[in-house]
Protein backbone atom coordinates (compact mmCIF):
# COMPACT_ATOMS: atom_id res chain seq x y z
CA UNK A 1 0.00 0.00 0.00
CA UNK A 2 0.56 3.43 -0.37
CA UNK A 3 1.31 5.86 2.67
CA UNK A 4 -2.23 6.98 2.49
CA UNK A 5 -4.33 4.30 4.23
CA UNK A 6 -8.29 5.66 3.62
CA UNK A 7 -11.19 4.02 2.27
CA UNK A 8 -14.61 4.82 1.20
CA UNK A 9 -17.54 1.74 1.97
CA UNK A 10 -20.74 2.86 0.95
CA UNK A 11 -23.58 0.52 2.38
CA UNK A 12 -21.10 -0.31 5.72
CA UNK A 13 -24.01 -1.14 8.20
CA UNK A 14 -24.50 -4.60 6.28
CA UNK A 15 -23.74 -7.92 6.47
CA UNK A 16 -20.70 -7.66 3.85
CA UNK A 17 -20.58 -3.78 4.97
CA UNK A 18 -19.47 -4.90 8.25
CA UNK A 19 -17.11 -8.02 7.35
CA UNK A 20 -15.40 -5.27 5.04
CA UNK A 21 -14.78 -2.43 7.57
CA UNK A 22 -13.46 -4.76 10.16
CA UNK A 23 -11.34 -5.99 7.99
CA UNK A 24 -9.96 -2.70 6.93
CA UNK A 25 -9.73 -1.60 10.10
CA UNK A 26 -7.79 -4.10 11.85
CA UNK A 27 -4.89 -3.01 9.25
CA UNK A 28 -5.06 0.62 10.32
CA UNK A 29 -6.57 2.01 7.26
CA UNK A 30 -9.14 5.38 8.49
CA UNK A 31 -13.11 4.33 7.36
CA UNK A 32 -15.11 6.61 5.28
CA UNK A 33 -18.37 4.86 5.81
CA UNK A 34 -21.67 5.84 4.34
CA UNK A 35 -24.97 4.46 5.39
CA UNK A 36 -28.60 5.35 4.73
CA UNK A 37 -30.15 6.14 8.08
CA UNK A 38 -29.21 8.27 10.92
CA UNK A 39 -29.86 5.31 13.41
CA UNK A 40 -26.94 3.70 11.21
CA UNK A 41 -24.69 6.31 10.98
CA UNK A 42 -24.99 6.13 15.05
CA UNK A 43 -24.49 3.18 15.35
CA UNK A 44 -21.51 2.74 13.06
CA UNK A 45 -19.81 5.95 14.99
CA UNK A 46 -20.37 3.92 18.44
CA UNK A 47 -18.55 0.99 16.90
CA UNK A 48 -15.79 2.27 15.37
CA UNK A 49 -15.16 5.94 17.17
CA UNK A 50 -14.26 9.00 17.07
CA UNK A 51 -11.13 9.08 14.59
CA UNK A 52 -13.35 7.08 11.55
CA UNK A 53 -15.77 9.43 9.36
CA UNK A 54 -19.07 9.19 8.55
CA UNK A 55 -21.66 10.26 6.11
CA UNK A 56 -25.14 9.91 5.88
CA UNK A 57 -26.12 9.34 2.20
CA UNK A 58 -29.49 8.15 -0.04
CA UNK A 59 -27.64 6.57 -2.77
CA UNK A 60 -31.30 7.01 -4.46
CA UNK A 61 -31.06 10.52 -4.36
CA UNK A 62 -29.06 11.99 -7.07
CA UNK A 63 -28.70 15.71 -5.40
CA UNK A 64 -28.20 13.87 -2.01
CA UNK A 65 -25.50 11.61 -3.40
CA UNK A 66 -23.59 14.11 -5.08
CA UNK A 67 -23.74 17.14 -2.80
CA UNK A 68 -22.19 14.76 -0.30
CA UNK A 69 -19.69 13.66 -3.07
CA UNK A 70 -18.85 16.75 -3.32
CA UNK A 71 -17.66 17.04 0.52
CA UNK A 72 -16.22 13.98 0.77
CA UNK A 73 -13.56 14.45 -2.43
CA UNK A 74 -12.64 17.88 -0.96
CA UNK A 75 -12.06 16.80 2.40
CA UNK A 76 -10.58 13.22 1.76
CA UNK A 77 -8.31 13.67 -1.15
CA UNK A 78 -6.38 10.59 0.06
CA UNK A 79 -9.07 8.07 -0.19
CA UNK A 80 -7.09 4.83 -1.83
CA UNK A 81 -9.46 2.03 -1.82
CA UNK A 82 -13.34 3.18 -3.13
CA UNK A 83 -15.38 -0.26 -1.71
CA UNK A 84 -19.06 0.08 -3.75
CA UNK A 85 -21.17 -2.39 -1.76
CA UNK A 86 -24.28 -0.68 -0.76
CA UNK A 87 -27.52 -2.32 -2.76
CA UNK A 88 -31.23 -2.48 -3.15
CA UNK A 89 -33.96 -4.60 -4.42
CA UNK A 90 -37.77 -3.73 -5.64
CA UNK A 91 -38.18 -7.09 -6.70
CA UNK A 92 -41.26 -7.80 -8.84
CA UNK A 93 -42.18 -9.48 -12.16
CA UNK A 94 -41.35 -7.19 -15.01
CA UNK A 95 -44.95 -6.62 -16.52
CA UNK A 96 -45.95 -5.54 -12.83
CA UNK A 97 -43.21 -3.52 -12.31
CA UNK A 98 -43.71 -0.06 -11.39
CA UNK A 99 -41.52 2.60 -12.72
CA UNK A 100 -40.40 3.88 -9.56
CA UNK A 101 -39.10 0.29 -8.31
CA UNK A 102 -36.93 0.18 -11.47
CA UNK A 103 -35.64 3.73 -11.53
CA UNK A 104 -34.75 3.67 -7.78
CA UNK A 105 -32.93 0.19 -8.10
CA UNK A 106 -30.96 1.45 -10.99
CA UNK A 107 -29.70 4.42 -9.49
CA UNK A 108 -29.03 3.04 -6.28
CA UNK A 109 -27.25 0.23 -7.25
CA UNK A 110 -25.22 1.51 -10.99
CA UNK A 111 -25.64 5.33 -11.46
CA UNK A 112 -24.44 5.56 -8.01
CA UNK A 113 -21.20 4.01 -8.43
CA UNK A 114 -21.07 6.40 -11.71
CA UNK A 115 -21.63 9.34 -9.97
CA UNK A 116 -18.84 8.06 -7.06
CA UNK A 117 -16.04 7.21 -8.78
CA UNK A 118 -16.51 10.42 -11.48
CA UNK A 119 -16.50 12.18 -8.04
CA UNK A 120 -13.36 10.51 -6.23
CA UNK A 121 -11.30 9.31 -8.93
CA UNK A 122 -9.36 12.84 -9.69
CA UNK A 123 -7.97 12.65 -6.29
CA UNK A 124 -7.04 9.07 -7.55
CA UNK A 125 -5.76 10.53 -10.67
CA UNK A 126 -3.33 13.07 -9.39
CA UNK A 127 -1.52 10.51 -7.13
CA UNK A 128 -1.45 7.63 -9.62
CA UNK A 129 -2.61 5.25 -7.40
CA UNK A 130 -5.96 4.12 -6.48
CA UNK A 131 -8.04 1.04 -6.05
CA UNK A 132 -11.72 0.69 -6.90
CA UNK A 133 -14.02 -2.65 -6.01
CA UNK A 134 -17.35 -2.54 -7.22
CA UNK A 135 -19.98 -5.39 -5.41
CA UNK A 136 -22.28 -7.29 -8.06
CA UNK A 137 -24.12 -10.44 -8.04
CA UNK A 138 -24.33 -14.18 -9.12
CA UNK A 139 -27.55 -13.09 -10.70
CA UNK A 140 -25.93 -10.27 -12.82
CA UNK A 141 -24.47 -13.11 -15.17
CA UNK A 142 -27.14 -15.86 -14.28
CA UNK A 143 -30.43 -13.39 -14.51
CA UNK A 144 -32.87 -14.14 -12.03
CA UNK A 145 -36.93 -13.88 -12.52
CA UNK A 146 -38.27 -11.04 -10.57
CA UNK A 147 -35.73 -9.65 -10.45
CA UNK A 148 -34.91 -7.52 -14.31
CA UNK A 149 -34.21 -4.02 -12.10
CA UNK A 150 -31.52 -5.45 -9.85
CA UNK A 151 -30.41 -7.96 -12.50
CA UNK A 152 -29.66 -5.11 -15.09
CA UNK A 153 -28.34 -2.81 -12.09
CA UNK A 154 -25.64 -5.65 -10.95
CA UNK A 155 -24.82 -6.60 -15.00
CA UNK A 156 -24.18 -3.03 -15.94
CA UNK A 157 -21.87 -2.80 -12.77
CA UNK A 158 -19.30 -5.05 -14.84
CA UNK A 159 -19.52 -3.07 -18.34
CA UNK A 160 -19.15 0.04 -16.28
CA UNK A 161 -16.12 -1.21 -14.13
CA UNK A 162 -14.52 -2.81 -17.17
CA UNK A 163 -14.87 0.46 -19.26
CA UNK A 164 -12.79 2.48 -16.29
CA UNK A 165 -10.46 -0.33 -15.99
CA UNK A 166 -9.26 0.58 -19.61
CA UNK A 167 -9.80 4.24 -19.04
CA UNK A 168 -7.20 4.52 -15.94
CA UNK A 169 -4.80 1.12 -16.31
CA UNK A 170 -1.92 3.44 -16.73
CA UNK A 171 -2.53 5.73 -14.00
CA UNK A 172 -1.50 2.64 -11.57
CA UNK A 173 -5.20 2.53 -10.77
CA UNK A 174 -6.88 -0.91 -10.34
CA UNK A 175 -10.94 -1.31 -11.00
CA UNK A 176 -12.33 -4.86 -10.22
CA UNK A 177 -16.01 -6.24 -9.62
CA UNK A 178 -16.57 -8.97 -7.20
CA UNK A 179 -19.57 -11.21 -7.96
CA UNK A 180 -21.22 -12.72 -4.35
CA UNK A 181 -23.22 -16.02 -4.71
CA UNK A 182 -25.33 -17.22 -1.53
CA UNK A 183 -23.30 -15.16 1.40
CA UNK A 184 -25.10 -15.55 5.15
CA UNK A 185 -27.12 -12.24 5.81
CA UNK A 186 -30.19 -10.74 6.65
CA UNK A 187 -31.61 -11.56 2.97
CA UNK A 188 -30.37 -15.48 3.19
CA UNK A 189 -31.86 -15.20 6.95
CA UNK A 190 -35.01 -14.53 5.48
CA UNK A 191 -35.13 -17.68 4.15
CA UNK A 192 -37.31 -20.47 5.25
CA UNK A 193 -36.04 -23.64 5.21
CA UNK A 194 -37.39 -25.10 1.82
CA UNK A 195 -36.12 -22.42 0.34
CA UNK A 196 -32.48 -22.98 1.69
CA UNK A 197 -32.45 -26.34 1.18
CA UNK A 198 -33.44 -25.96 -2.52
CA UNK A 199 -30.60 -23.35 -2.79
CA UNK A 200 -27.83 -25.12 -0.93
CA UNK A 201 -29.02 -27.98 -4.14
CA UNK A 202 -27.42 -25.88 -6.37
CA UNK A 203 -24.05 -24.91 -4.56
CA UNK A 204 -21.94 -27.87 -4.67
CA UNK A 205 -19.72 -26.80 -1.74
CA UNK A 206 -23.40 -27.07 0.19
CA UNK A 207 -23.29 -24.19 2.25
CA UNK A 208 -23.81 -20.12 2.03
CA UNK A 209 -20.59 -18.22 1.81
CA UNK A 210 -19.83 -15.91 4.86
CA UNK A 211 -19.44 -12.23 4.77
CA UNK A 212 -16.08 -12.86 5.33
CA UNK A 213 -15.23 -14.53 2.03
CA UNK A 214 -16.27 -11.51 0.00
CA UNK A 215 -14.28 -9.24 2.63
CA UNK A 216 -10.66 -10.88 2.43
CA UNK A 217 -11.21 -10.85 -1.17
CA UNK A 218 -11.72 -7.20 -0.98
CA UNK A 219 -8.80 -6.77 0.88
CA UNK A 220 -6.53 -8.31 -1.38
CA UNK A 221 -7.75 -6.64 -4.24
CA UNK A 222 -7.31 -3.64 -2.25
CA UNK A 223 -3.32 -4.72 -1.50
CA UNK A 224 -0.38 -4.02 -4.07
CA UNK A 225 -0.16 -8.40 -4.24
CA UNK A 226 -2.79 -7.78 -6.77
CA UNK A 227 -1.18 -4.71 -8.41
CA UNK A 228 -1.54 -6.76 -11.84
CA UNK A 229 -5.24 -7.09 -11.64
CA UNK A 230 -7.69 -4.81 -13.46
CA UNK A 231 -11.23 -5.58 -15.19
CA UNK A 232 -12.23 -8.59 -13.73
CA UNK A 233 -15.35 -9.84 -12.41
CA UNK A 234 -14.58 -12.65 -9.78
CA UNK A 235 -17.23 -15.01 -8.83
CA UNK A 236 -17.70 -15.70 -4.84
CA UNK A 237 -20.35 -19.03 -4.61
CA UNK A 238 -19.13 -21.95 -3.41
CA UNK A 239 -19.35 -23.12 -7.01
CA UNK A 240 -22.66 -22.34 -8.18
CA UNK A 241 -21.20 -20.54 -10.93
CA UNK A 242 -18.48 -21.56 -13.26
CA UNK A 243 -17.32 -18.59 -15.81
Amino acid sequence: MTNSKKIFITGAYGGIGTAICERFKDKNFTLVLTSSSQKKIESLKAKYGEEHYFYQIDLSNVENLQNSLDIISKDHKDISVIINNAGTTKDNLIFRMKDDQWSEVIQTNLNSNYQIIKSLLPNMLSKKYGKIIGISSIVGSTGNPGQANYVASKSGLVGLYKSIALEVAKRNINVNIISPGFITTSMTDNLNDEQKKQYLSRIPMSRFGMPEDIANLVYFLSSDESSYITGQNFHVNGGMLMV
